[in-house]
């Protein structure tokens, strides 16, 4: 049976039946599989895909969107409402560059002409984007990236690497960072671009993590043409337009849905290993679901804003990924080695137990406390909010 619940939102309102009703209607037990099946950042492609058309079909696949551009109108707590019953009812994880990040940032400072050309295309999942940002070079310190783009008349020619692209094989958009001025302080050199990933001279070489799975990935641009008119912000200005996508990311990339999708696991997974009648796993639990709760108002705030702070973004990205990490090293603890001879194991299915499944999700979430920046760079960040300095 499905699991229900959220104290973000009246439970007996219209809105919340509404949205229970859909789920119960709407979410097959193939697609409730996969979204229980998922370890890294979406859940199986054809099952994301599949849910991201059903949610446009509804008109509920960008909540975060104004109306005007395909937004639902709905308050902060019933997005937020929405979302968690999504998670707790085992929704497939959207493949969602381009609903969370890429698209508000074109409705705030895309061309008349860009919004017109992407926006439709994000909302029907037409376009399926990636991020292009982290180097072998430049990770957390991103000013230092060299990926070049020369202008020749009406296009920029690129050449260089990505790494840690996540979804890079899957994408057909790029939105990228690129350097198009390398004689400036690094900030001031750097360009946004909207990129094809059908051009002629990109290569995309996926990476197999410690989980398992391979959803990271290299880039090579070799010569690739990109049209000027791809071009966010202005020639040398990506740097600022980047750290408003930023916001974006770090308030959307690690959500309390994310998180009640993996609370929700280690209460089965204790239920499952007895694990409950231990006093221990139980204080465990309570204290981590409080902290969930903290998050979720957070949250709220957070999407009472029209533009997310930074030092707001740095908050939630650092407490949710933290709190991510906790969930899965809880997984560890209950299972035991058992997860690892089951993990590493060969054999069709063996990838779905419980415990290989909880080691999966283990190491997939180490990355969680690095990308979109380090959680060290975000207190800092706070750190100076809270200094004056």
């Amino acid at each position: 049976m499905p699991f229900s619940g959220s104290q973000i939102l009246d439970r007996d309102s219209a809105f919340a039946s509404s949205v229970r009703a859909f789920l119960t209607d709407k979410l097959t037990e193939d697609l409730r599989l996969a979204g229980r099946q998922t370890v890294g950042t979406h859940s199986d492609i054809n099952a994301s895909q599949c849910w991201h058309r059903i949610l446009h079909e509804r008109g509920w696949i960008a909540p975060g969107w104004p109306v005007e551009h395909g937004g639902t109108g709905w308050s902060p707590q019933e997005r937020l409402y929405f979302e968690k019953e999504c998670a707790l009812n085992d929704a497939p994880v959207l493949f969602a560059g381009g609903i969370r990040n890429v698209g508000p940032l074109l409705i705030a400072r895309g061309t008349e002409a860009q919004k017109e050309k992407y926006l439709p295309r994000i909302l029907s999942g037409a376009d399926w984007w990636c991020q292009g940002y982290s180097e072998p070079g430049a990770g957390s310190d991103l000013a230092g990236l060299s990926t070049r783009a020369v202008r020749e008349g009406n296009i920029y020619r690129l050449s260089g690497r990505k790494i840690w692209t996540t979804g890079a094989d899957i994408a057909n958009k790029m939105f990228a960072l690129v350097r198009t001025d390398a004689s400036s302080k690094p900030q001031a050199g750097i360009t946004f671009l909207l990129v094809d990933m059908k051009t002629p001279g990109i290569e995309v070489r996926p990476i197999q993590t410690i989980s398992g799975e391979a959803e990271f990935c290299e880039v090579v641009f070799d010569g690739a043409a990109v049209p000027a008119e791809n071009r966010v912000g202005e020639e040398n200005e990506g740097w600022d337009v980047a750290k408003q996508l930023m916001r974006y990311a770090r308030s959307s990339n690690t959500t309390s849905a994310l998180l009640w999708r993996a609370f929700n696991f280690t209460r089965r997974l204790s239920e499952e290993e007895g694990s409950l009648a231990l006093s221990s796993i139980q204080q465990r639990l309570a204290g981590a679901e409080c902290r969930l709760l903290a998050l979720e108002a957070i949250e709220v705030r957070t999407l009472s804003q029209k533009e997310p702070e930074a030092t707001t973004s740095s908050l939630m990205k650092t407490l949710a990924t933290e709190l991510h990490q906790l969930f899965t090293e809880m997984y560890l603890e209950m299972g035991g080695m058992r997860a690892f001879p089951l993990f590493c194991a060969e054999g069709p299915g063996i990838q779905h137990t419980s415990h290989a499944h909880a080691a999966a999700r283990y190491f997939a979430t180490r990355a969680a406390s690095i990308y979109s920046g380090t959680n060290e760079v975000h207190r800092n960040i706070i750190g100076r909010h809270i200094t004056g300095l």
